[in-house]
């Protein structure tokens, strides 16, 4: 039972408590489990239901909370099909597929998107303008965006998009701010003040809304990016989106420099520019990054479908989803997260890792004797949502999926007793004994065919 459109962390736990609507919720197979001998799997003596707090202390709120609640909305700008598009092992997919990419990001309430760099050629052009217009057709929600370098041509062509299309594209103009690259480039700052200047006006000059993106913002002396963002801001930028290009940034570096930009707008002036946060993972610290960021001040953060981005990628737009919502910044329905994955991950050329968080084929599937009795007996006392949590930090259903029970060398009489009576069989000693047979001489959990053929050779 996915939470309702709207719903929080909180309203879905205390809904997933009412027994009434568990029942109805509950999936066939647990329903004919419920006819068990209780005695089989678990005492006859059943306690009443346990509230959250009698059964889960939770010690991320105790003490100094590395994620704050922010005390504004955080937005999700997602750039699977920008930055993601970007890795070295990436495919394009064809602009067919990127609208459904886009219909699903819709479906699980992300504010915005990158589509893309007009001005890389004209495959990427007919690509956006053809996005854009599907956007506006179909009445979504998300806010189109393209980015291009600090150079009056790229603008230009983004500006050329949004006319094609009739409607409104943020610009998210970018260029390198740090020592190290302007060493590497052989910049200097005056350079990139007057190519600051230049492409922040040409698209303000069209009516456009442009964020100002200096890459390796991290890395980036602070005098310096006071002259490049009083620069941008001069010629109307709306945005100032700091960036952590290379994974150099901790939580702790992300929550400062936020923190150090926000009072720079706010000293000047400026207090409606909006904070964006863009992370990369080299150091696998991306999503803590970006809800420090967020908690820090940022408003919008960027994230990538599976993380699929340059070099080792960027953060995850599906675990922020899912982390936010379980911190309670966003109300949400996740219904559709594992399949914006799966397809976003597919026309890219990725496969979904197995044990990829909330949408991995493992993610909720053990075969694991502890882990099925506990899921299981939570199940027989009616309390699916005791079931979803014992041995999972991220509820199942509130993505749309549900906890799997296998058979496997560390399985025990609940896994059988459960695959049995899933497949409309009697667990009666001698199946049980076939099937635990079977799976301890394994040294992987078994397939369904190799069940089957257990059953029997017992028969024969």
């Amino acid at each position: 039972m996915p939470p309702a459109v709207g719903a929080s962390a909180d309203t879905y736990y205390k809904l997933r408590n009412t027994k009434a609507l568990l029942f109805e919720s509950l999936p066939d197979m647990t329903k004919t489990f419920l006819s068990l001998d209780l005695e089989q799997v678990m005492p006859t003596n059943i306690p009443p239901t346990p509230t959250d707090r009698d059964i889960i202390y939770d010690w991320n709120t105790e003490g100094t909370n590395a994620f704050p609640p922010p005390e504004h909305k955080v937005e999700l700008y997602d750039e699977t099909l920008r930055d993601g598009i970007q890795s070295p092992s990436a495919l394009d997919p064809p602009v067919d597929v990127k609208l459904e990419i886009l219909r699903l990001m819709d479906k699980l309430g992300i504010e915005s998107a990158d589509v893309g760099l007009p001005a890389a050629s004209q495959r990427n052009f007919d690509d956006v303008v053809r996005m854009i217009r599907m956007i506006r057709d179909e009445n979504l929600g998300i806010q189109p965006a393209c980015a291009g370098r600090t150079v009056v041509s790229d603008v230009t062509r983004i500006a050329e998009a949004s006319q094609a299309c009739g409607t409104p594209i943020n610009i998210y103009t970018f260029i390198g701010s740090s020592p190290i690259r302007q060493v590497a480039e052989d910049w200097d700052l005056a350079l990139l003040i007057k190519r600051t200047r230049e492409a922040v006006r040409a698209g303000t000059s069209e009516g456009l809304p442009v964020a100002f993106v200096t890459e390796d913002t991290i890395r980036s002396d602070p005098e310096d990016l006071k002259q490049l963002f009083q620069a941008a801001l001069d010629e109307g930028a709306t945005c100032l989106c700091l960036c952590d290009t290379v994974g150099h940034a901790t939580p702790a570096g992300a929550a400062n420099l936020v923190r150090w930009t926000r009072d720079f707008l706010n000293d000047r002036g400026y207090q409606d520019v909006r904070i964006d946060w863009h992370g990369h993972n080299d150091r696998g610290l991306a999503l803590a990054n970006a809800l420090s960021a967020a908690s820090a001040g940022a408003q919008r953060v960027h994230g990538t479908s599976i993380g699929i981005g340059e070099r080792v990628g960027n953060a995850a737009t599906d675990q922020l989803l899912v982390n936010m919502w379980l911190l309670g910044w966003i109300e949400r329905d996740l219904s559709a997260l594992t399949d914006y994955c799966a397809v976003a991950s597919k026309a890219l050329g990725f496969d979904v890792p197995i044990n990829y968080p909330a949408v991995g084929r493992d993610a909720f599937r053990t075969a694991t004797g502890v882990h099925a009795s506990a899921i299981l007996k939570a199940e027989l006392r009616g309390d699916l949502d005791l079931a979803d949590r014992v041995y999972s930090g991220v509820p199942a259903a509130a993505i749309g999926r549900s906890q799997k029970i296998e058979l496997g060398p560390m399985s025990g009489r609940s896994n059988a007793i459960f695959w049995l009576r899933n497949h409309g069989m009697e667990p009666d000693q001698p199946k049980i004994d076939a099937l635990l047979r079977a799976a301890k001489q394994s040294n992987r959990t078994i397939t369904e065919q190799e069940c089957l053929q257990a059953l029997n050779d017992s028969r024969s």
